[in-house]
């Protein structure tokens, strides 16, 4: 991850947004009291919701993993948006 101090951060904030947009590389914005930031895209910010709310489901890990070792995938094909069900 990469680091930079708030006063280039505020500079550069333009160059920061497009980079963490682009490259989903965070950046920790630190200052000078010890209380650091984290820049991230929002779209990286959506998947992390997801993922926490698909964790505190009770079980759902356990299930997914259950499914995955047991299931046949053999005769799986890949989902297609045009397919008629």
């Amino acid at each position: 991850m990469n680091t930079i101090n708030i006063t280039n951060a505020r500079a550069k904030l333009y160059q920061l947004v497009s980079d963490v947009n682009v490259g989903f590389n965070p950046v920790t914005i630190v200052n000078n009291k010890g209380k650091n930031a984290v820049l991230i895209s929002e779209e990286e910010w959506k998947n992390i919701e997801e993922t926490i709310f698909l964790s505190s489901i009770p079980n759902y890990v356990d299930n997914i993993n259950e499914i995955r070792k047991n299931e046949n995938w053999d005769e799986a094909s890949e989902y297609r948006m045009d397919e008629e069900w």
